[in-house]
């Protein structure tokens, strides 16, 4: 009986600690980067789900809000951004999770430095498909631009299968900790008692 109240608060804690585990686990992630002109991103949790045809909302450093926009079926949005200020992503996907992104100015297209978007010219507009169809091949531009398309393909499920495989791994160890604690605790409660049991014994001895 003393053996089992012994276990009784640790075993208790380990199961407390367990039951809160996937709440606090799944954390909320978020990040964005420039692609193009354009601001692309992701909203998250960590354990690889997406928040999906999320509202997100776009924000300057002052407050202001600078337009909204959305999450598709995979967690992906894309913003247009027209000033070269400090952009701030947010999203409320409920139950208290607020994601957040922060991104700084140096992080923002090469399209908005100096403040504006580069002027296009009509030059370039038509020798980008006349050079393409007189050569036969693709023009380095739009080339870039499909490689860099491809890529996005590849890394975009990847950072999902490594969100989740972090969140495994601090799982794991988290309940690799308990079962420590568990087993430091019943050691003691076993040493006690055989002290107790030795000690007794002793007594009994020396009474008769």
């Amino acid at each position: 009986m003393t053996l089992f109240k012994s276990l009784a608060l640790p075993t208790l804690f380990a199961v407390a600690l367990f039951s809160a585990t996937p709440a606090s686990a799944h954390k909320v992630i978020a990040s964005a980067f420039a692609e193009g002109d354009l601001i692309e991103g992701e909203i998250g949790f960590s354990n690889g789900e997406m928040a999906t045809n999320q509202a997100v909302e776009v924000f300057a450093e002052d407050g202001r809000k600078l337009g909204d926009t959305h999450t598709d079926e995979e967690g992906f949005f894309t913003f247009q951004p027209t000033e070269q200020i400090v952009h701030i992503f947010r999203a409320n996907l409920g139950a208290g999770h607020v994601a957040e992104y922060r991104m700084e100015i140096d992080e923002l297209p090469d399209g908005l430095a100096g403040g504006q978007a580069p002027a296009s010219t009509g030059a370039k507009t038509v020798s980008a498909p006349a050079t393409a169809v007189i050569s036969g091949s693709v023009a380095p531009d739009a080339l870039k631009e499909l490689v860099a398309e491809a890529v996005r393909r590849e890394v975009k499920p990847l950072r999902r299968e490594i969100a989740a495989y972090k969140e495994k791994n601090n799982l794991q160890s988290i309940l690799g900790g308990i079962g420590y604690i568990i087993g430091i605790f019943g050691l003691a409660a076993y040493l006690a008692a055989r002290r107790r049991q030795k000690q007794s014994g002793i007594a009994g001895q020396a009474a008769e």
